[in-house]
């Protein structure tokens, strides 16, 4: 669409082009200085020519505001030059203007590069120029017209103002359709975006529901050892809420993350056999839905941690807002009572490195490891709360 906008406004270049051309050879004989005004016309030539040829090509420097600044000093040496190059007489005589409507595209393209503010100020910067190089050379003012100041009249004043105006109104108006365009483009992308996640998602849903889920359930009903029973069904069940959007997923709040805790808390009981204790105070900021889920899947890994490598059988998991931060954030502490060991000797684990580490940095936290041989492992997480 906004390479649509940029063919339009190529065209519009030439159809402005070629009227300042033939205005200029039909007021030829009120030219002062015909080659300055010839070199200038012929300037805003070379220039719609160029963009025409990188438009046409979708050249990235078509959009560089270097473009747009080049184009821009053509239109303002156009309407600087309006009143040096025709008779004193042109500024009160109905007259075109030298650039005519060519100037208009340096707005446009201004409003399209910079926005609306920008392609309004460019409006306004093109407007005075041609008003400068009025006032610079405005003639003696007729006997009977009144004189507002520096030699102008009350029609002609107007009639710059309106100029300006104008000029202002294209590239105020341009930049925002582009704006509008651009924001229409991001939606629409996103949509598909989140069509194609959306039908990734059933597709995965359905082999794992065909293959996966049901090999749990098989698991879950002929095991003879309750534990891996209990294991298989649990994780049967996450796996579910996860692929089909079971409501228990999503949670908000200090009170539902207390229970997200607790609920990652008791499967790691029931899983691995730990006694686990959660404290989450009242006074905790609502965290995000990505903070929570974050949060989840960094305290479970560090409690099946605890369990398979720490050989622990008690784990505090504590949280508590982060002291003097602004924005308000999040602290988490994951502490048992296992072997322990040094992290400076220890090389990181996938667990530790991914599901821990990977998962609070990507929700934009961090992490620390504090442990000693014989004294137990403290996992800290602090996120932002939002």
């Amino acid at each position: 669409m906004e390479r649509s906008v940029a063919n339009g406004l190529a065209v519009y270049r030439w159809i402005a082009w070629i009227w300042m051309a033939t205005v200029l050879i039909l007021a030829r004989g009120a030219l002062v200085r015909p080659v300055v005004a010839a070199g200038l016309v012929l300037a805003a030539l070379a220039v719609t020519v160029w963009l025409t040829v990188e438009v046409r090509a979708d050249h990235p420097r078509a959009r560089h505001p270097t473009r747009v600044g080049i184009e821009v000093g053509v239109g303002l040496s156009l309407q600087l030059a309006d009143g040096f190059v025709y008779r004193a007489p042109h500024v009160f005589s109905p007259e075109q203007p030298l650039g005519v409507a060519w100037p208009i595209a340096g707005a446009l393209s201004a409003g399209i590069a910079f926005g609306p503010i920008g392609g309004a100020l460019t409006g306004v910067v093109l407007g005075a120029g041609r008003a400068t190089s009025s006032i610079l050379n405005a003639p003696p003012v007729p006997a009977g017209e009144v004189e507002l100041f520096l030699g102008l009249t009350p029609a002609w004043a107007l009639s710059l103002v309106t100029t300006t105006v104008m000029l202002a109104m294209a590239g105020g108006v341009g930049g925002y359709a582009v704006d509008l365009i651009r924001r229409t483009e991001r939606r629409a992308l996103d949509a598909e975006r989140a069509l194609a996640q959306a039908s990734a998602r059933e597709e995965v849903a359905r082999q794992l529901h065909d293959g996966v889920l049901q090999t749990l359930a098989v698991v879950e009903r002929r095991a003879d050892d309750p534990q891996l029973a209990r294991l298989a069904r649990d994780q049967e069940q996450e796996l579910r809420q996860y692929l089909f959007g079971v409501p228990d997923t999503k949670v908000v709040g200090a009170g539902a993350f207390g229970d997200a805790l607790r609920h990652v808390a008791r499967r790691a009981e029931r899983t691995h056999g730990l006694r686990v204790e959660v404290l989450v105070p009242d006074d905790l900021p609502e965290p995000s839905e990505e903070v929570v889920d974050a949060v989840k899947g960094a305290v479970g890994e560090a409690l099946t941690n605890a369990a398979k490598h720490g050989d622990a059988h008690r784990v505090v998991v504590y949280a508590e807002p982060t002291d003097g931060a602004a924005p308000a954030g999040l602290f988490v502490s994951v502490r048992d009572d296992g072997a322990g060991f040094d992290p400076a000797t220890t090389q990181e684990r996938v667990g530790l490195s991914r599901s821990i580490r990977g998962r609070i940095e990507e929700a934009g936290g961090s992490v620390e490891v504090a442990s000693s041989p014989g004294h137990g492992t403290e996992i800290r997480l602090t996120l932002p709360a939002l």
